[in-house]
């Protein structure tokens, strides 16, 4: 019989891709979503949706119970994804990352329909600044220490679970996510295509990255094989600095001169400011706000993956100019560039 697995945040860029992965993999498919979640690259006609509401308690357990009975059975697999990564009041970052997983976690118990391993898309950033004397990686012994709302968010939702007795659970810290459908990378090539390469800060910086049907991939990895309890570090194994970033771009792209531009700490912070206030004045969440400065201005993204490796056998396929030459591919067949 077939693995069920339940997807929230499926509507999103690596929901979609995770959901495409499932299915790959024969298993029963759920997509959680909202009536207001476009569904474009959700259009398998194997899929299940579900909505649920991740606000009220009491709700979630009955669709979740409503669910199960109409199924014949509970999922086997949840993974997490349902996420915000900026918002315009930096309170949603709680709600929606910590206060969210909470209320899905207690209403799959109080249904009886705790799975067989609950994944959560955890952040690099619930662990805060890394080591940026000697740039060494971080690793599983640290202590997160996290300097940002998203991060703490993030953070908590972990300690959440890991406070929960006889529940199984994986959690992933992801780095940078990229590919086909997400535009804050795809910003960054844009303004590539156009001459112009934007950088933060004089001093070294080493960039992680994990292609999104890689993490894809290592989701349903985990869900099969990774030792339950336990977090991970997700990203290629390598890091890149800005230029060598740069440089794969403008190969792919075909640019034989990129003007590389770095804008100082102080001047970035101040247009983190106004960007934020603009973007509560519109009650539009902005990709440039405080916190996001606070990620930016770091220096240090390395991670040890060493225990994804041994554990369920974590090995992507898509070193960064792999992954930068299918995603700007599908950007090129969807006109984005």
């Amino acid at each position: 019989m077939a693995k069920r697995i339940l997807i929230t945040g499926a509507g999103g860029f690596i929901g979609g891709f995770m959901v495409a992965a499932a299915l790959e993999r024969g298993y029963e498919t759920w997509a959680a979503v909202r009536s207001t979640t476009s569904r474009e690259f959700l259009t398998d006609e194997r899929i299940n949706f579900i909505e649920l509401d991740y606000t009220n308690s009491d709700n979630l357990t009955a669709q979740i119970t409503e669910a199960v009975a109409s199924m014949g059975g509970k999922w086997d697999y949840v993974v997490h994804n349902l996420g915000a990564t900026k918002c315009v009041n930096f309170l949603d970052f709680n709600r929606i990352n910590y206060e969210f997983m909470r209320t899905l976690v207690d209403s799959l118990i109080a249904a009886d329909a705790v799975p067989e391993n609950f994944l959560l898309i955890s952040s690099l950033s619930a662990m805060g600044v890394g080591d940026e004397v000697t740039y060494k990686p971080f690793t599983s012994k640290q202590i997160p220490m996290p300097n940002t709302r998203y991060g703490v968010s993030k953070l908590k939702a972990e300690t959440y679970l890991q406070m929960k007795e006889n529940f199984p659970y994986t959690i992933f810290r992801c780095t940078g996510v990229y590919g086909p459908h997400e535009r804050d990378y795809f910003m960054m090539m844009q303004s590539i295509k156009r001459g112009f390469d934007f950088s933060v800060g004089f001093r070294k910086q080493m960039l992680t990255f994990i292609y999104v049907k890689d993490l894809a991939e290592a989701v349903m990895q985990a869900l099969e094989h990774a030792s339950q309890r336990k977090a991970y570090f997700i990203a290629e194994p390598r890091a890149y600095t800005q230029r060598e970033f740069r440089q794969i771009v403008m190969r792919r792209l075909g640019k034989r001169f990129v003007l590389p531009i770095k804008c100082p700490l102080w001047l970035l912070y101040v247009v983190s400011a106004v960007a934020e206030w603009i973007g509560k004045v519109r009650l539009k969440p902005s990709t440039l706000n405080r916190d996001k400065y606070k990620i930016m201005r770091q220096r240090n993204w390395q991670c040890d993956v060493s225990e994804a490796q041994r554990d369920f056998g974590f090995a992507p396929q898509y070193p960064l100019e792999r992954g930068i030459d299918e995603a700007i591919t599908w950007y090129r067949q969807a006109s984005w560039l």
